[in-house]
């Protein structure tokens, strides 16, 4: 055989393409159709992960009015997209057939939990917050000397930005909590 030249391998290039597509494609036809985007459809919310203080980006994805994804947020400069083992889970934190979804109320004594609503649990919540806090100024001669209650405290929680925290740490402080704690120390 002798040697082709660059402009002889070019024009066979060029003629056995011209060829394929002349010829068409015979393609044998899929036997599985494809199954449509499972996230087609929904609404994404930009959130923060609840565990920690690192403050990695979540994108959850909710159609018909729930939860079906939860994933890393790639534009988050925290994480870029990943997420540890207990951030990877926090879908299971809404699915989970466990997770407590109504409010739960032990009287004192009792050894039975049994179920309260919301309009219960919220002015009965307040009540007792005021009885600890008006029982347990710092109180000297009769006379309160502070408005310190050291029997309340605050615990605060990763999923805050700043502005909540600034917020909450004035709501405790104005309640007289000066037991005030938070993941990233405000």
């Amino acid at each position: 055989m002798g040697t082709v030249s660059r402009r002889t391998f070019l024009k066979l290039v060029a003629a056995g393409t011209a060829a394929a597509m002349w010829q068409g494609n015979a393609a044998v036809p899929a036997m599985a159709s494809a199954t449509p985007y499972r996230l087609k459809d929904t609404k994404v919310s930009p959130s923060v992960c609840i565990y920690c203080g690192v403050g990695c980006g979540l994108l959850v994805y909710a159609k018909d009015g729930k939860v079906i994804n939860v994933e890393g947020d790639p534009d988050n400069p925290n994480n870029e997209g990943g997420l540890c083992g207990k951030g990877a889970s926090a879908y299971e934190v809404y699915a989970s057939p466990k997770r407590l979804q109504k409010i739960l109320y032990r009287a004192p004594g009792s050894d039975q939990w049994e179920e309260k609503e919301w309009s219960w649990a919220i002015p009965e919540i307040a009540k007792r917050i005021k009885k600890t806090r008006d029982a347990n100024f710092t109180i000297k001669d009769g006379e309160v000397i502070a408005n310190r209650a050291n029997a309340l405290g605050h615990l605060g929680g990763a999923s805050h930005d700043t502005d909540e925290c600034y917020l909450l740490s004035k709501l405790a402080r104005s309640l007289g909590i000066v037991n005030i704690e938070h993941q990233a120390r405000i």
